[in-house]
């Protein structure tokens, strides 16, 4: 493979050993109810702290695609640790993970940079990052074989976020995609205060206003580390035909820690035709 970007995380954020790995994942799903949600799911939101304190919460929403069939999935997620402008796309190779190696689905990646000027390769920004790498082992439970396009946002204003879910859609109209946005909510809260915070987030992820969710984030109302990444998911899932939205999923990292003096907030939701 041309190029292989090694994982970042494993053996820290989730367990480095495969067998481990699969394991738990199948344990996360095993506390999810069985869902009836009926109708061709397009877009996903996950959180993306370490499997121990939000595995459980993304379990809700990787759950209900297992055994489905993609042509492939397109992640975004934020940039922590490089600033640059616009957003950076891993175009050739694949990401690894202690389950195997995920490949670019390098055409559609193509496409997506004919489609739009602010996506370029940018490798540094992918390296370290590990909001795209933390739903890849949930995606090889559940989907199996895949291939995949990472984004990563260096920029996460609403022209930003509008230009590529068009991009994506542009690129990938003919075929079968799932859109996953990766975010956490609030950061560094009290549980109560936290609360609050989240619930302005989490009611936009339920009805599916992306143009809301932006507007909250931009006035301080809501708090999200990805709050452009979930707002190109839901943008793109509705351009693809999803007319649907659901949380599925809310907790924080009190409600797994106990400590609720300084809390980080997850969710997951799903948006469906």
């Amino acid at each position: 493979m041309e190029t292989l970007r090694k994982s970042a995380i494993a053996g820290s954020w989730y367990p480095g050993k495969s067998s481990t790995l699969k394991q738990d994942i199948e344990k996360y799903f095993a506390y999810v109810p069985d869902s009836d949600l009926a109708g061709e799911i397009a877009g996903l939101v996950a959180p993306h702290a370490g499997y121990l304190i939000s595995g459980q919460v993304a379990a809700y929403a990787y759950k209900l695609i297992r055994g489905k069939k993609y042509d492939a999935v397109v992640i975004v997620g934020p940039s922590h640790r490089v600033a640059f402008p616009g957003v950076s796309i891993f175009s050739r190779g694949g990401y690894e993970t202690p389950l195997g190696v995920v490949p670019v689905a390098e055409d559609l990646a193509d496409n997506i940079k004919k489609f739009s000027g602010i996506v370029n390769d940018i490798p540094a920004a992918h390296l370290q990052e590990h909001s795209l790498e933390i739903q890849l082992p949930f995606l090889q439970v559940a989907l199996g074989d895949i291939s995949f396009v990472p984004l990563v946002m260096g920029d996460q204003r609403a022209n930003t976020c509008y230009e590529l879910a068009e991009a994506i859609y542009q690129a990938g109209h003919d075929k079968k995609l799932l859109i996953v946005g990766s975010s956490d909510l609030s950061h560094f809260h009290n549980y109560n205060d936290a609360l609050q915070l989240d619930a302005v987030v989490l009611k936009h992820l339920q009805s599916g206003d992306a143009a809301g969710l932006l507007k909250s984030l931009d006035s301080d109302i809501g708090e999200a580390c990805g709050g452009g990444p979930m707002a190109v998911a839901m943008l793109a899932a509705k351009k693809m035909g999803a007319d649907k939205s659901q949380v599925l999923k809310y907790a924080n990292s009190g409600d797994v820690t106990g400590d609720k003096s300084s809390v980080v907030g997850y969710a997951s939701a799903v948006y469906y035709a």
